[in-house]
């Protein structure tokens, strides 16, 4: 190490040099600079640089130049190609530009604990706190790239607190767990809806979406070998992803989870209604097999005439036009259905582990709070029930005490 006096434009500064250790790939070694106002303190940053290299090989001067944008954008092209579905891959996208208003400018190895803290406090008041977490998840990510790539030593968002918002009195009152899932009352209405004023398979694709708990990704991307109208049963292996929403760039993928690989056992009439739909659509694809040059024979259930899959925002406005022609006020998107099918089964006395599975393990917290809340209101409603089922005897209690 050698130390000498250098001008700069701010003034006269020491500089210390010093030989770091070899690069492994080269076998050669680098020279490593550090400057302070005093020699004492340029040695001082020189040794810990030098020790950075050689413990961790962390190049501290690197990370102080790479900004956070850069390092992000460099983990989202590693990320999306290890297999995770391209809807994820978006969701993460989305992330990293709510992180990138806060520390995009920032270098890496600049942001500290803190500073990542208070991003996270800057955050959430404008998001809700599942965002929030989805956020915190991602950096967690992009910083651990970081470390890879030796830019860094320490994770920021190891023992980050996700902020939790106070809910309101108005809001525990309004109990907002019954937003989530149609009431038996509100499913009948809707279903009525569907056969008094349901468009072409509005029929087949509500009541199979209300009967199964499947998500609508993966009731557009069924095809006929999936139905066994032996048993009764349905086999999901696969969703739908439609990035632009053009019917013919569909792509075939994956389910959310491994858990969403799943059979389901489905109601005869149901099943008998997919039949049915079966025989109808035989009829159309001999029609437009013979008049449409660039018909689509992918074997789906449900399709249009060229025999291309619907895309997912078509049975978003089909619902929304039938939820028009009800009363329910509950703002209701085609998964509700899978939260109504959990409710639906907690009536009718399942277990949760068997609900879960065919809901293909659904989000625990959600499913728990609907199950836990319907079992909760079939209890109370058990002593009104009894209390029915024998008001006879309890009214000679009455007389007796008389």
């Amino acid at each position: 190490m050698y130390c000498k006096k250098v001008q700069t434009k701010s003034g006269d500064k020491w500089e210390c040099v010093a030989d770091g250790p070899k690069n492994p790939a080269t076998g050669k070694r680098k020279q490593v600079t550090r400057r302070a106002k005093t020699q004492k303190e340029a040695k001082k940053r020189l040794e810990s640089a030098l020790r950075s290299l050689g413990e961790y090989q962390i190049d501290e001067q690197l990370g102080k130049k790479i900004t956070f944008e850069s390092v992000a954008e460099h983990w989202i092209k590693v990320y999306s190609l290890t297999g995770v579905k391209k809807s994820t891959v978006r969701v993460r996208e989305k992330e990293i530009k709510i992180l990138n208003r806060h520390i995009a400018k920032t270098p890496v190895a600049m942001i500290t604990h803190s500073q990542y803290q208070k991003s996270l406090h800057d955050i959430a008041p404008d998001y809700a706190r599942t965002t929030v977490q989805g956020v915190n998840t991602t950096a967690g990510m992009i910083f651990r790239h970081a470390i890879k790539d030796k830019l860094i030593r320490d994770n920021p968002t190891n023992g980050a607190i996700v902020p939790k918002k106070r809910r309101t009195v108005e809001e525990i009152e309004n109990n907002d767990i019954e937003e989530k899932y149609l009431e038996s009352a509100e499913v009948d209405e809707f279903l009525q809806a569907v056969r008094n004023h349901g468009l072409d398979l509005d029929l087949e694709r509500f009541y199979l979406l209300a009967f199964s708990g499947m998500r609508s990704g993966e009731l557009l991307a069924l095809k006929w070998t999936d139905l066994n109208f032996k048993d009764n049963e349905i086999r999901i292996t696969k969703t739908i992803y439609n990035e632009n929403n053009n019917m013919k760039t569909y792509e075939l993928t994956p389910p959310k989870t491994e858990g969403s690989i799943r059979s389901i056992e489905i109601e005869d009439e149901i099943m008998n209604q997919l039949e049915s739909h079966r025989k109808r659509q035989l009829k159309v694809k001999m029609k437009y097999r013979a008049e449409i040059e660039d018909y689509h024979d992918g074997n789906f259930i449900f399709c249009r005439p060229n025999g291309y899959p619907f895309i997912q925002k078509n049975i978003i406005t089909r619902m929304q036009r039938l939820l028009d022609k009800t009363n329910i006020t509950k703002h209701a998107t085609p998964h509700i259905f899978r939260h109504t099918h959990v409710s639906m089964l907690a009536e009718a006395g399942v277990d949760l582990s068997t609900i879960m599975k065919r809901v293909g393990h659904e989000d625990i917290k959600t499913t728990m709070k609907i199950y836990t809340h319907v079992t909760d209101k079939m209890k109370k409603d058990a002593n009104a029930k009894v209390k029915t089922l024998y008001e006879n005897a309890l009214s000679e209690i009455n007389f007796k005490i008389m």
